[in-house]
């Protein structure tokens, strides 16, 4: 859920290019500690590998749709 809402404030905030890049590299980030916390066997909750992929594709569809990436 947390995600979701940050997704719905950057698609509602769409003049605002840099926060939106950021929020993507964010996201990237998290998505690569998840992938490293997998690998060494310390992922509690692996659907969230998942939700975040999803998140950053639709950051990523949203951003080349306004053409901002």
């Amino acid at each position: 859920m947390k995600n979701k809402n940050k997704l719905k404030k950057i698609y509602n905030e769409a003049t605002n290019n840099v926060s939106s890049q950021l929020e993507l590299i964010n996201m990237l980030r998290e998505y690569f500690n998840l992938r490293l916390q997998l690998k060494s066997n310390q992922l509690k909750q692996p659907h969230l590998l998942k939700k975040v992929r999803r998140n950053i594709a639709s950051l990523k569809h949203y951003l080349s749709k306004n053409n901002n990436i």
